[in-house]
This record gives C-alpha cells, sequence and structure tokens, in this order.
C-alpha cells in the first residue's frame, strides 16, 4: 500500500511536465511564426495584387517599394551604432533582399512570355545602380553582415538582369514591331 501514493505522486508530475512541455513548444512555436518578416507592408501588397499581371506597373511597383527600403538603409547608417540599430538594418536588408528576389521572380516570367516591359526596365536598371552604391556605403558589422551579402549579391543579380533582359527586349522587338507594347498576361 505503500508504494499507491507514490505512483500516483510519479504520473501527475509526469502529466504536469507534459502539459508544460505542451505549452513551452505552442510559446516557441509562436514565437517563430511572430518573427516571419513580410517585406511588403498590407497597403503595398494591396498594390501589387490591384495591379495584377500588368507587367510594367508591377516592376514600377517594386522598384519603388525597393526605392523605398534602399532609403530607410541609408538613412540607418548615418545613426549611431547600437543593437536596435544594427537589428532594424538586420531586418531591412532581409526584407530589401526578399524583395529583390521576388522581382527577379517576375522578371523571369515576363521574359519566358515576351512581355513589353522595356518602360519599366530603363528605370529598374538605373535603380539597381543606387541600391548597389548603398549596400557597399554600408560599413560592415557582425550584427547585419551576412543580410547585407545576401541584399548586395541579390541586387547584383538583379541589376545582371535587369540589363540582360532590357537588351534582348530591344533587340527582339525590333524584330518584332507588330508585338511591341504588348504586356502578355496569363493565358496568352
Amino acid at each position: 500500500m505503500n508504494g499507491r501514493p507514490i505512483v500516483g505522486k510519479i504520473f501527475r508530475l509526469m502529466r504536469s511536465s507534459a502539459v508544460i512541455l505542451a505549452c513551452l513548444l505552442l510559446v516557441a512555436r509562436l514565437c517563430a511564426q511572430k518573427q516571419k518578416r513580410e517585406p511588403l507592408t498590407d497597403a503595398q501588397a494591396d498594390q501589387v495584387a490591384a495591379a495584377g499581371t500588368e507587367p510594367n506597373e508591377r516592376v514600377a511597383l517594386y522598384t519603388k517599394f525597393l526605392d523605398e527600403h534602399a532609403e530607410t538603409i541609408k538613412g540607418l547608417t548615418s545613426r549611431v551604432r547600437s543593437a536596435g540599430r544594427s537589428r532594424r538594418l538586420d531586418d531591412e536588408l532581409q526584407d530589401f533582399t526578399a524583395l529583390m528576389d521576388e522581382l527577379n521572380a517576375n522578371l523571369d516570367v515576363y521574359s519566358e512570355r515576351k512581355s513589353d516591359i522595356r518602360k519599366a526596365l530603363k528605370p529598374l536598371t538605373e535603380a539597381t545602380e543606387r541600391w548597389l552604391e548603398t549596400l557597399r556605403a554600408l560599413s560592415a558589422e557582425p550584427a547585419f553582415e551576412l543580410a547585407r551579402t545576401e541584399a548586395i549579391e541579390s541586387a547584383e543579380d538583379l541589376a545582371g538582369q535587369a540589363k540582360r533582359l532590357l537588351a534582348e527586349q530591344t533587340e527582339y522587338f525590333k524584330l518584332h514591331k507588330d508585338e511591341q507594347g504588348q504586356e502578355r498576361k496569363v493565358g496568352q
């Protein structure tokens, strides 16, 4: 009879431990979800959605939003070094990279469709040069060096793709004048 109270206590302790562990796992999962960053604000995402399948408009919007991020990054570089500044720069650089990668993916689609996006590519190629200057001028700090390096690589990729695509489209539409200005929406 002396063994029964001990067994009951062990089961209660195990049950309590399981509940505590489940709560800790839930909190960790919620924290991980909360930290997932979105590079676009809700209003910006709505604008991109409203642009739908209009390639020139979408590229122009992405260029505008990337310019805004670049200005934020530029503004943060002049602030006094602190943990908060470094964390904010790291976040901005990650968002900047995510947006450039998203734009790169859009350019791939428009390239495959032979959409005439020369109108939006010229400002984009000019902007990528400014963005690269901003990123390269940012002094390296351990807290955001990885994000800075990835942003530079992504900006270089985007700049190269935009220049290549502009040259390809200029040549293509010289030969196919009847297709100039076509945006080739989904389904075409």
